[in-house]
């Protein structure tokens, strides 16, 4: 990774504690982060790129176990920014499920890319071809629980875009998040 990239990381991490009134890292602590990647060190923060999601169960889907694009959406998130510094979305692939149990997955490619304000959020917009891992009664069946967890999810960004455009590009893997809250949508049929 370069060496800016590493400097920017530490820099925002810095800012971002300051700001949330935690004391600054000594330079052991700092020291300990070397051997980390800044996928390591999102997830060890917690600071979760995904703040909600929407899901869309279509009838096509019920037939198809894919949650394809029959109207606006099929699945969604808002994903958020917690740095001083605006970031694009570019690409993302994720594994979501409950008790690591994958029930969906899925890879975008945003065309538009997705623009995150500064310590803002931004809706990723419709994903289509969702496979439910699980088939459609499997997933039916944890819709109560009303959230999902985040088990693997591999997203190319660029940080302190300007309107979408430049930044500096940044490829995170294996990013986890717990508990994000998910509202089900499921269609019904009518007659």
């Amino acid at each position: 990774m370069f060496a800016s990239v590493r400097v920017l990381v530490l820099l925002c991490l810095g800012l971002l504690l300051k700001v949330a009134g935690v004391p600054a890292p000594t330079i052991e602590v700092i020291g300990a982060l070397d051997g980390l990647s800044e996928d390591d060190i999102i997830d060890a923060l917690d600071l979760g790129l995904v703040q909600n999601i929407s899901v869309l169960i279509t009838l096509e889907s019920v037939l198809t176990n894919l949650m394809t694009r029959q109207r606006d959406n099929s699945i969604d998130f808002t994903a958020q920014n917690t740095l001083i510094l605006e970031m694009t979305l570019d690409t993302v692939s994720c594994s979501a499920g409950v008790n690591d149990t994958v029930f969906a997955s899925f890879s975008q490619t945003f065309d538009p890319p997705v623009v995150i304000p500064t310590l803002g959020t931004a809706d990723s917009g419709p994903i289509d071809n969702v496979d439910m891992v699980q088939g459609i009664l499997g997933t039916l069946s944890i819709i109560p629980l009303e959230e999902l967890d985040i088990l693997d999810m591999n997203i190319t960004i660029r940080v302190a875009s300007i309107g979408g455009v430049g930044g500096i590009p940044l490829a995170l893997n294996g990013l986890m998040q717990s508990d994000v809250p998910t509202k089900y949508t499921v269609e019904t049929l009518s007659f």
